[in-house]
């Protein structure tokens, strides 16, 4: 027998507002918020084997275009997700905070694997011993590498920051100081 019954739609929830018969308000914050949460772009710098399984979560069968990040941007100056994969020496560190900097606010960012977020197994001179060294890092994924369904659990976990971040926020004395901790303008 072939069951003929129609799946229940599952719905976003509207964001807090006054509504009635033909209009809904809400404030401007939770509306950008809802855009900016389902439209990240995000950019990946993958170096090793944690671009494989970023590979892996952007094909057909964990599908990250679900989450509103179907479009990888190669550009830092049309992204705002960083995405670092892999293993960072410590000549490349340069390099990713340029990236970082040419980014335009609001910008997250996502470490991704053992060595991104703190060196993994290369204890050694050359590797930096993750990228909250020279970047400020929103969310970390571990693993070595981490599988698709981590990487998906990380980009809703800065698409929850994204979504509940002030508008402001960016503009605030905290802020400001976490850069300048870091040497960005």
């Amino acid at each position: 027998m072939v069951d003929t019954r129609v799946p229940e739609i599952k719905s976003v929830p509207a964001p807090e507002g006054i509504e009635g018969a033909g209009f809904f308000a809400t404030s401007l914050e939770k509306v950008v918020g809802i855009a900016r949460a389902n439209s990240l772009w995000p950019l990946p710098f993958a170096t090793s084997c944690c671009g494989i399984e970023f590979m892996a979560t952007m094909g057909a069968h964990y599908d990250i275009s679900r989450f509103g990040s179907e479009r990888p941007s190669f550009s830092p100056r049309q992204a705002d997700l960083l995405m670092v994969m892999g293993t960072i020496a410590k000549k490349m560190a340069p390099i990713v905070k340029q990236v970082y900097e040419q980014m335009a606010e609001p910008r997250w960012v996502l470490a991704m694997g053992a060595c991104a977020c703190s060196g993994g197994i290369f204890d050694s001179y050359s590797v930096l011993q993750g990228i909250d060294r020279i970047i400020p890092v929103d969310v970390y994924v571990p693993g070595c590498p981490p599988r698709p369904e981590q990487v998906l659990d990380g980009l809703m976990r800065v698409q929850d920051l994204a979504k509940n971040e002030s508008i402001r926020r960016r503009n605030s004395p905290e802020y400001q100081a976490l850069l300048a901790s870091y040497n960005i303008k």
